[in-house]
């Protein structure tokens, strides 16, 4: 008989600095004209997010952004440097998140590790300093996904599925980390500035086996929106990587999904869904998602919570979503996780909570 997967336990952590306010209040400097900074105040105001966090210290003075010298005016940092930052700080990150799965995590009995990031690179890299610092097994099955954006926590819950249905006994170790601070660019752009009102640092671990206990995974699935392929995208380039998040992206997405829902939920009605772990990709992408799938506003409501306590923190942010409904589950109900990325691409995890002990 195959294995049920289940996802036992989530833990999250986040940076010491607090950087919302400094970047609102720094951010229209780098605008040239008085329009778009009222703009971007609106906008600020609009966005539904009240603390977002980083390793980047923010500088008091108001006409320097950080501490660190990454972000100084006309010279920004180059991607060697933003890399060297993430594997100086990258780490503690994963170390905290890990730490905080307790005695759950028991490292002797983990079989598989998957980590996912697209924020930094180094190699050896996060997954070995786990193994090493918990004291991993060393014949520990090891995966990284990388560059996935925002959805990636989902094709890794996926292959957490997969190694348990095929090895019941396994115990698989995922963690999710980003930190898409590193990666604001000198520009007057509106658009590409409001893109980084929304970006946070963040980091989630978590626990898949076959013990019944959290939620059961059921299923899976992934869709490519149609004449869409540029709205979201994310390059490596000399000062960084580049975020490119179109204005389209919510009309495209409250369009879209519908088309779209009999593929992502296997032919299941939403109206069956009790719980739902919406990516908060921004408030406007959350409203489009709400209007695609025709959601009240209960539905959602522990997505823009973590909206508005920690902004977008690429692939962890789904799991931080996740770990609100894990902490505040009662008897059993059926949900369903979404997350959007580069494409413009949808996955979707169908869940079903274990009634609280």
């Amino acid at each position: 008989m195959t294995a049920v997967a289940h996802l036992n336990r989530v833990a999250t952590a986040v940076p010491e600095f607090d950087v919302h306010e400094k970047f609102v209040a720094y951010a229209p400097d780098l605008l040239v004209d008085e329009r778009s900074r009222r703009l971007f105040r609106r906008m600020a105001e609009r966005a539904q997010i009240d603390h977002r966090y980083s390793f980047v210290e923010p500088d008091p003075s108001p006409h320097q952004l950080d501490r660190v010298g990454l972000f100084t005016r006309g010279a920004f940092a180059d991607t060697a440097t933003r890399m060297r930052f993430f594997a100086e700080h990258a780490f503690r990150l994963a170390e905290a998140a890990a730490v905080g799965l307790g005695g759950a995590l028991r490292p002797e009995t983990i079989t598989h590790l998957i980590v996912t990031t697209c924020t930094g690179f180094y190699a050896p890299g996060l997954d070995l300093q786990l193994v090493e610092r918990f004291g991993l097994r060393p014949g520990v099955e090891r995966t990284l996904i990388g560059f996935m954006g925002c959805q990636a926590a989902l094709p890794g819950l996926k292959l957490a599925r997969h190694i348990v249905r095929s090895q019941p006994t396994a115990r698989v170790l995922m963690v999710n980390l980003e930190l898409c601070t590193l990666h604001l660019q000198e520009t007057s752009d509106l658009e590409s500035v409001l893109s980084f009102l929304i970006f946070a640092d963040g980091c989630a671990a978590s626990l898949v086996s076959a013990e019944p206990a959290g939620m059961e995974l059921h299923g899976f699935a992934s869709a490519v929106v149609p004449d869409s392929r540029e709205q979201i995208t994310w390059r490596i380039g000399g000062s960084g990587f580049l975020m490119w998040l179109d204005g389209a992206v919510p009309g495209t997405i409250a369009r879209g999904l519908p088309r779209q829902l009999d593929t992502l939920l296997g032919g299941r009605d939403p109206a069956e869904m009790e719980l739902w772990a919406i990516h908060p990709g921004g408030r406007t992408v959350l409203d489009a998602a709400q209007v695609g799938l025709r959601l009240d506003d209960e539905a959602l409501a522990d997505s823009r919570a973590v909206l508005r306590g920690y902004g977008n923190m690429s692939s962890a942010t789904v799991m931080f979503v996740l770990a609100r409904l894990l902490a505040g589950r009662g008897p059993a109900r059926p949900g369903c996780a979404l997350a959007f990325g580069p494409g413009l691409t949808a996955e979707a995890m169908r869940f079903r909570t274990v009634a609280a002990a």
